[in-house]
């Protein structure tokens, strides 16, 4: 039987098991391998009253201690970080071609003294990949960061010239290999208002930003910007690109998430393996209820199966 994508449920107490087992209840799970604990999900199973009519392909991975939907333990955290690996270790080994991820809650995971800032930084080191690039993408827009989950002071010190170069090298790459678009078209935003104001409000637009994007055009890359960013999603500049480049978290997503939420998918493009994710949160008031909406995860399933 072909079980070709690896799927982790995220926080146990969260609502990542509700939307697997909703989504397997609708559709067929048959090709994923499910990376958790048997009992969590068989006991949140009965409480959503669910009947999963196909039985699922389980790697037992065991809780610390039983999860309570809604209510989180720190107890738990290393079973999340365990059910990632022992899935990406099976993408790096060949058994798998994909890692789909459902939501996991950072601050239990740090306050079990567990350094963890995201997926996408936990899955680079795992793979020993230097560099990743977060995108999110459906069916009308992809939008990629040049950084992720950093305080907002400290992100004007990370768009180095090194960053945004290699960003948008990846998402080039990544563009034309996985998405099978012959010559990508970037939009890249500034990152100070009216990018920058010609210094006036900043200076990164002109000592790095288009330095780099005028370098890259020299390489025969189809960049626009920098666009001041509070403009680069209106209808008219979306029908020009493929996808666009902001440099950091809060500048593209809220965009992006007011546009499609639910249905869009996290994408971490760089991995030597496909992984996809859902584009919300834990949701603790929800787990267990059966109110949890699970059509990203079904989404992210869907993208991942693609790009595979």
């Amino acid at each position: 039987m072909n079980k070709p994508f690896a799927l982790t449920p995220g926080e146990p107490a969260g609502i990542g098991p509700d939307i697997l087992l909703q989504l397997a209840a609708k559709e067929s799970l048959t090709n994923a391998v499910i990376f958790a604990d048997k009992h969590l999900l068989q006991d949140r199973a009965e409480q959503l009253q669910l009947k999963i009519k196909i039985p699922l392909v389980i790697e037992h991975v065991p809780l610390a201690t039983p999860a309570i939907a809604g209510t989180l333990n720190v107890q738990n955290a290393p079973y999340v970080l365990q059910t990632l690996q022992l899935a990406t270790e099976a993408c790096l080994g060949g058994k798998l071609q994909a890692l789909v991820t459902g939501p996991v809650h950072k601050a239990i995971i740090n306050e079990a003294g567990i350094p963890f800032s995201g997926h996408t930084e936990f899955l680079a080191q795992l793979s020993h990949t230097p560099r990743t690039v977060m995108m999110l993408a459906n069916e009308d827009l992809r939008v990629a960061l040049v950084t992720t989950h950093l305080a907002l002071r400290n992100v004007a010190d990370a768009i180095t010239t090194e960053n945004l170069h290699a960003t948008i090298q990846i998402l080039n790459s990544e563009l034309k290999k996985k998405f099978k678009i012959a010559e990508p078209r970037i939009a890249v935003c500034g990152l100070n208002p009216h990018a920058g104001e010609n210094g006036h409000l900043g200076r990164e637009e002109i000592d790095i930003i288009i330095p780099v994007l005028d370098d890259l055009r020299q390489q025969n890359f189809n960049l626009l910007g920098p666009l001041p960013a509070d403009t680069a999603f209106t209808a008219r500049q979306l029908s020009k690109v493929d996808a666009v480049l902001t440099m950091y978290h809060d500048q593209g997503l809220p965009v992006i998430k007011a546009q499609g939420f639910g249905d869009t998918v996290n994408i971490t493009l760089g991995l030597p393996f496909v992984r996809t994710s859902v584009d919300h949160g834990t949701a603790l008031e929800l787990a267990g209820t059966g109110k949890a909406d699970y059509h990203s995860l079904a989404a992210a399933v869907k993208a991942a199966l693609m790009l595979i």
